[in-house]
């Protein structure tokens, strides 16, 4: 509402202001006025038309301006001082070279914006007040789910991005004619109008595509390096590319295997035993958090609850395994 009151009160400033210069030239100020509210109405049609465009991209394509220019006054300079020509000449060369110059200095600015803070780094200044952090969201923690309740316990206090191209891999699955796919999209999409309406929730949408590179991990790992930005996935392949770049990542998985129950030699716990394990007699088990739970010699108890004593743990990329014995076998 503000911006609208802005807009009208600056449209008001242009009629007004074209209507006194009307009127201070000894003529009627109504054309004057008309042309000047004329001029306040296609200032604000651009700024309106012009919302969707990134501080950075604009940040970029002053600076490859300002980088054309400087460029143009060097090479006219260079050209007055060793070549004597005509001054009409040399006028319409130092034109051509500028008009070249801030072409040059343009486009090579809106193609490096991504390294545009690695150049100016006061550009990517951040206000040492502001206590939210930016993560980028991956395809597969979205699907995943889990993030809306490690969100809803205040743990993970950041503002999401969500990369369009992200978005539209979501909207992929979701069209998907397989069934399995088609069930994982809308429950991303799902998930994040969920997480979006979390009141300690902030999720955008980031509109910025990744220019030369095709794979969308390729461009997560880019997108958060150029912002310098952590990444929440559940893909360990992409976990284990995205460190080897320096890329920061919260990996779920490491998270749910931190808060699972820690387990010593010696320990004994009640078990129900659900199917029978890859080893000879094995019999297989799972806790309340889905760890698993081997115990030997115990083929024979299938489908019976058994106390176990753990003798050893294995921990893997994948989760936990513990393995167990019956406490008695006799039982």
């Amino acid at each position: 509402m503000s911006l609208v009151i802005l807009r009208l009160f600056f449209i008001f400033i242009c009629t007004f202001t074209g209507y006194s210069l009307g009127g201070s030239s000894g003529v009627s100020g109504i054309p004057y006025g008309m042309f000047g509210a004329a001029i306040g109405f296609v200032v604000v049609i651009v700024e309106m038309s012009a919302r969707n465009v990134s501080l950075k991209g604009l940040s970029s394509a002053v600076f490859g301006i300002m980088l054309g220019l400087l460029l143009a006054r060097l090479s006219s300079s260079f050209l007055n001082l060793f070549i004597h020509i005509d001054e009409d000449v040399s006028k319409n060369i130092n034109l051509f070279v500028t008009i070249t110059c801030v072409y040059f200095g343009l486009t090579l600015g809106l193609k490096g914006r991504s390294e545009f803070n690695i150049v100016i780094p006061y550009v990517k200044f951040q206000r040492q007040e502001l206590k939210e952090e930016q993560i980028i969201l991956d395809t597969s923690c979205i699907i995943d789910g889990r993030i809306l309740d490690v969100v809803k316990t205040g743990f993970l206090d950041a503002r999401f991005l969500v990369p369009r191209f992200v978005l539209n891999e979501l909207r992929a699955l979701a069209d998907s004619t397989d069934h399995m796919k088609r069930q994982k999209g809308k429950r991303g999409i799902e998930i994040l109008h969920s997480l979006k309406a979390l009141p300690n929730a902030s999720v955008d949408i980031y509109d910025e595509d990744v220019e030369g590179v095709d794979t969308v991990d390729e461009k997560l790992v880019k997108m958060a390096y150029s912002l310098t930005v952590r990444i929440l996935t559940t893909d360990y392949n992409l976990n284990r590319i995205a460190q080897l770049q320096g890329v920061k990542v919260l990996n779920i998985n490491d998270l749910s295997n931190a808060l699972k129950p820690t387990f010593v030699a010696g320990e004994r716990f009640n078990l129900k035993l659900i199917k029978e394990g890859k080893e000879h007699n094995q019999a297989v088990g799972y806790l309340e958090d889905g760890t698993m739970v081997v115990v030997e010699n115990a083929r024979w108890l299938i489908g019976k609850n058994a106390e176990v004593e753990v003798t050893s743990i294995l921990q893997s990329p994948s989760g936990r395994i513990v393995f167990t014995k019956l406490v008695n076998k006799e039982a």
